[in-house]
Formats: structure tokens, C-alpha cells, sequence
């Protein structure tokens, strides 16, 4: 999925000279095509990530769009308060590329772990914020967010996701995409956890459970008609989502049915504080959460 991301954001810069391209010393074997075709409008700023975010609020300021580059955790977390200083109250054209996020750096252990990130970076001011499923929803999600001309993120996966869509499937900023249709529980997943969310869907389909398979690239903006017309039309939803239970996805969505009203039975499926501590590969780590059938059952 990076490699893709990249291929696209080094076609666009090409196409649009005021884009500008930092990373953090990362990015080695991904980020050379950009590098070495646009060398003017790359910069490796060096292990400062804060200081990285703030140099691309002087360029946003000077008429630049900035793209930054890293691993997940680092280029929220270590400057969050950059972000919302000097990039999100400015409203600047500033689009985040976070690399591995939820586990994809399991061996690493928990300071690699991306598991808070998506529910900090959507409470920022006029952030949007994508988590694409596949090389497919992050390829046409990226034009995208450097086309609003303001703050972003954009969280991928480490590499090697299996593509999910059809290359003509349209995918839209806060817009969600059905992947399968079914009448007794929604399946809503955010990124590359889909896979398992389609899996998940066969299992309930081997015990007599229909159910229907939603992906969300988008965080903020949520596609929040999808969810009302989900919830008045099945028993139960199930969110997923390769992120902390709590504060993300899934809370949104949680806020989003309190608010409107809706009763329909809810449950959210996340990365829990069992985990925490925990080393070992992505695939590892999310086998010893609970199945995702088995949650989605239990709702019924």
C-alpha cells in the first residue's frame, strides 16, 4: 500500500510544483522514486518530528502543500501539539502519511503500535482523516485530501494488503462502500482489518447469520447517512477496526447512533489493553483478540 501511496504522490508533485514532500529518516526503499525525480521538493529533516511539522507550517504558509512522512505513532502522537498549533488552528494544507499503522509493527512492540491515532488525529480542528482498507481506496483518497487544501491524514497499512476492490469502485472522501449485502448484522471496518471483516462475514454465513460488509476510508468526514440507513435496516452493528476499542471508529459511530436516537443493538471490535506489552508479528497479535464472528453473534 505505501509503495502505491508514494507512486501517486510522486505523480501528483510532478503535475504540481508548490507540493512538497518531509520525512523523518524513514521512508528508505519507499521514498527514493520521489526523491530522485523531485529532488526539489524533497526534504529529509532528520529524527524531529516536531520540528518537521513545523517547518511544513512555514512552507504551507509561504504558499506550499506539504506532505509528511512516517510511522504512525510518531508523526501524531510525538507532535501532536504542533499539529493542532500550527497546522489544524491555521486550517494549513498539510496531509500526514502515517506508515504501519495498528499493528503492522508488532515486533517492534508497543512504542511502534499505532493504536491511538485515529481517534486524536479526528478530534483536531479541520483534520480530515482517511484509514484506506487497500492500495485502491489509499491511491484515490490521496488526490483527494491534497485537493482540500487543508490539514489530513492518511493512515496505511506496512505493505503487501491484498487489493479488495474492483479497480472502477469509486471511492469517495466520507463516503463508505458496501462490500457484501446481508440483513442481520453490519460489519463496519476501517482499513485493512476489511479482510478479516469479509472473513468474519463467510463464518456468519456458515452458521446461518447474514451479514453485510461496509468499508470506512474516512473517519472525518463519516458517512453518517450510511449508518442510519445500516442501522434501520439490520439487527445489530459490529465496528472493527485495527485501533483501540475505545475513542476511535467505533466511538464515533457510538456518538453518531446515541445522538440520533437509534436502538439498534451495537458493539465495537478493537485492540484491547490485553495487548499491551505484547510482541510479535501483525497477524500474531490480532489472533489473540477475540473472532470477530463470535462478537458479531453475540449481538444477535
Amino acid at each position: 500500500m505505501r509503495n502505491e501511496t508514494i507512486a501517486v504522490l510522486t505523480s501528483y508533485a510532478a503535475a504540481n510544483p508548490d507540493m512538497m514532500l518531509l520525512t523523518a529518516d524513514l521512508g528508505y526503499s519507499v521514498l527514493e522514486q520521489f526523491a530522485d525525480q523531485l529532488p526539489d521538493q524533497y526534504c529529509n529533516v532528520g529524527v524531529c518530528e516536531q520540528a518537521m511539522v513545523g517547518i511544513a507550517a512555514g512552507l504551507a504558509l509561504s504558499g506550499k502543500r506539504v506532505a509528511l512522512y512516517s510511522i504512525a505513532n510518531f508523526p501524531t502522537l510525538r507532535c501532536l501539539e504542533q499539529l493542532r498549533n500550527d497546522v489544524c488552528y491555521h486550517d494549513l494544507p498539510v496531509t500526514v502519511i502515517s506508515v504501519g499503522g495498528g499493528l503492522a509493527y508488532g515486533p517492534q512492540g508497543y512504542t511502534h503500535h499505532g493504536l491511538e491515532d485515529l481517534g486524536i488525529m479526528a478530534m483536531l480542528p479541520n483534520m480530515a482523516v482517511t484509514c484506506p482498507a487497500d492500495p485502491h481506496e489509499a491511491e484515490t483518497l490521496l488526490p483527494q485530501l491534497l485537493e482540500r487544501r487543508g490539514p489530513a491524514y492518511l493512515r496505511l497499512g506496512r505493505a503487501g494488503e491484498p487489493v479488495l476492490h474492483d479497480a472502477a469502485t469509486p471511492i469517495t472522501l466520507g463516503k463508505a462502500v458496501t462490500m457484501r449485502q446481508g440483513s442481520d448484522v453490519a460489519l463496519l471496518a476501517t482499513g485493512p482489518i476489511l479482510a478479516r471483516a469479509n472473513a468474519a462475514a463467510d463464518i456468519l454465513g456458515e452458521r446461518g447469520i447474514s451479514a453485510s460488509v461496509i468499508s470506512f476510508p474516512s473517519i472525518s468526514p463519516l458517512d453518517e447517512q450510511c449508518i442510519a440507513s445500516l442501522a434501520a435496516s439490520h439487527r445489530a452493528l459490529l465496528t472493527i477496526e485495527e485501533h483501540s476499542a475505545s475513542g476511535g471508529f467505533g466511538s464515533r459511530v457510538a456518538d453518531l447512533l446515541m445522538e440520533s436516537g437509534t436502538h439498534t443493538r451495537f458493539g465495537k471490535y478493537g485492540t484491547i489493553d490485553a495487548l499491551r506489552g505484547k510482541v510479535g508479528s501483525q497477524n500474531y497479535l490480532l489472533d489473540l483478540l477475540p473472532q470477530i464472528a463470535d462478537r458479531a453473534a453475540a449481538l444477535l
